[in-house]
């Protein structure tokens, strides 16, 4: 064990204001509110955890109690204050961690220590860390201090939840926001500290490193650290995925190609090679739908800026962009989105990402274009499978050909072949993820033309039938709250509304059910919605007869409550002793 070895975020901590990355704006201002000697008694930093709030604050606190600052408003590094502080021993720099010491005490301890002025430079710096951690009462005992300091103390809050700070302490700071780290403003100081270290980094790699630190340079720098151990100083992208256990963005390109091409196979084949490398179906659900959203945004040229990548990986969205049609890449989106919506809440989490890959598939191939002036387009089938001829073709068998791809799901004729009959043939209908397919079949005639038609001559047409699943109970409760979840956030009060009535559901018949309204207001919300209600019913349920109706509850009358006199009149009417007792002892009614 080396024990020189310090972490990367340690060795290479900013300091001064120009090392400080991606908080050039803020690093500005303090230099020239030093510069003109315009400092405030009191500075709020604020902003998520290692972007460089406690870096700055020591930074400022550095460069006002130098002696002999630089013209750029650096500190100079050589003079007694400054060679104190970077060693470590200055007495005017104190730090306290207020989420282990945020009682009164610690804070009156604090305070005691303001009234002691400076042995070395010109103020005393309190960095308070962490401030939002103070009790109620410690705030109150530091709000005095606060408000009216000695002129040489100068208070440096820090904290990463602004929204916990009483706004008595905010009125009485300058305020600095400071922001996430951009991927590229990271990537660029990777790259150095790696030749400072003598490491080979890959551009690619080190972009997966900022975007697994979330805009924190102390996360990406300990991401780092743990990266260049597990390669031995040579950090390529492939090593870095797999320390990271990070999901390979080339999966969501491959699979956004298998959509275009619907090859649906290879898709839930790709998607369960993604469960067995033990990535979570919901990782990997959000990481496609940001995919589609890089995807539409690389479309134009003056918002792929906005894809968080290496010109590299932005030049392959777009590349891919330019083959998917704008209203299918939107579709894609909201298909996702639901699919993480429904996620938790799914008992069959598989089958719920696997149809909705199906869906984005079904939607590559419609392009969603002729607006009801045109038929609507058959979609390609699902899967692709050979049909096997099982006999013999003659002179007379009539070729057979669907008018698209073959589906998965295409009875051939179990009839007999002969020489003399010829062979009717039908397709039926067939339903795959809310979309029906079928085919039509196209006969060779003799002269080497073709048509479209269901039945040859001589033989009877066979048309397709469907048979009505019976309504049943369970499963009608299921359809009822699954249709209620469906409906947008627009409509959650009507969502709700059909979730209580869950329990009012009565079947009436194989087909036929009704619904008891509770008031005139919700049976009036249920007729209105009753053609989505059956339609969304009757693809759920397989059964194309299903109808509802809807009628009012009948409200029974309450019993009145009795008065004393008419509840003892009739007591007398079923026992006449009561009231000749009544006489006898000569009471009366309260």
């Amino acid at each position: 064990m080396d024990n020189n070895y310090i972490v990367s975020a340690r060795k290479y901590r900013p300091m001064s204001f120009d090392s400080v990355v991606g908080q050039q704006a803020l690093t500005t201002t303090l230099k020239n509110a030093i510069a003109s000697g315009h400092l405030a008694h009191a500075y709020l930093f604020c902003g998520p955890r290692g972007v460089g709030k406690t870096t700055c604050a020591r930074i400022f606190a550095k460069t006002i109690n130098c002696m002999n600052r630089q013209p750029d408003g650096e500190a100079c590094n050589e003079c007694e204050s400054c060679k104190s502080f970077n060693e470590q021993r200055s007495y005017n720099i104190i730090e306290l961690d207020a989420a282990s010491n945020n009682g009164v005490e610690d804070i009156k301890t604090l305070m005691e220590q303001t009234r002691i002025p400076p042995q070395v430079g010109k103020y005393k710096v309190f960095i308070i860390d962490e401030v939002h951690m103070l009790s109620q009462a410690a705030f109150n005992a530091f709000l005095k201090t606060l408000e009216e300091p000695p002129a040489h103390v100068v208070f440096i809050l820090a904290t990463t939840e602004k929204q916990k700070i009483l706004p008595t302490i905010l009125s009485r700071c300058q305020v600095y926001d400071f922001k996430r780290m951009e991927i590229q403003d990271i990537v660029s100081h990777l790259q150095s500290v790696a030749q400072r270290e003598g490491y080979t980094a890959e551009p690619a790699a080190l972009n997966v490193i900022a975007e697994k630190a979330d805009g924190g340079m102390r996360d990406a720098l300990s991401i780092f650290d743990q990266v260049a151990s597990f390669s031995q100083g040579n950090i390529t992208y492939a090593t870095t995925i797999a320390n990271l256990n990070v999901l390979d963005y080339n999966y969501y390109f491959r699979i956004t190609d298998y959509f275009l091409g619907n090859d649906i196979t290879e898709t839930l084949l790709t998607l369960n090679d993604i469960v067995n490398r033990g990535f979570d179906m919901s990782y990997f659900v959000t990481g496609l739908a940001q995919h589609f959203r890089n995807l539409l945004v690389a479309r134009d040229p003056q918002t792929i800026s906005l894809i968080e990548a290496s010109k590299e990986i932005q030049q392959q969205y777009n590349t891919q962009a330019q083959r998917c049609k704008s209203n299918f890449i939107v579709k894609a989106m909201k298909l996702l989105n639901n699919c993480d919506i429904n996620y938790k809440q799914s008992k069959n989490k598989r089958l719920l990402v696997e149809l909705t890959l199906i869906e984005v598939a079904q939607a590559a191939q419609d392009d969603g274009e002729s607006a009801g002036r045109r038929p609507a387009k058959i979609l390609k089938p699902i899967f692709k499978l050979s049909v096997k001829n099982s006999a013999p073709a003659t002179a007379a068998t009539q070729h057979v050909a669907t008018a698209s791809a073959p589906t998965r799901s295409q009875a051939t004729s179990a009839s007999t072949m002969t020489n003399k009959a010829p062979v009717a043939s039908s397709i039926s209908n067939t339903k795959t993820s809310g979309f029906s397919i079928t085919a039509s079949i196209r006969l060779t005639r003799e002269d080497g033309t073709k048509k479209t038609t269901d039945q040859t001559k001589g033989s009877t047409p066979v048309e397709p039938s469907h048979i009505d699943k019976p309504l049943d109970s369970q499963q009608l409760s299921m359809a009822w709250i699954s249709f209620a979840k469906t409906l947008p956030q627009q409509e959650t009060a009507l969502a709700q509304r059909l979730l209580d009535l869950e329990s009012n559901l009565n079947i009436t018949s194989s087909n036929n059910f009704e619904v008891l309204a509770n008031n005139p207001s919700v049976e009036e919300q249920l007729k209105n919605s009753r053609s989505a209600i059956e339609q969304y019913l009757r693809q759920k349920l397989d059964n194309n007869s299903i109808n509802m109706s809807v009628r009012l509850r009948e409200v029974k009358e309450r019993p009145r409550a009795y008065s004393r006199q008419e509840q003892f009149k009739n007591m007398c009417s079923m026992n006449p002793c009561l009231l000749k007792l009544r006489e006898r002892l000569n009471l009366d009614l309260s």
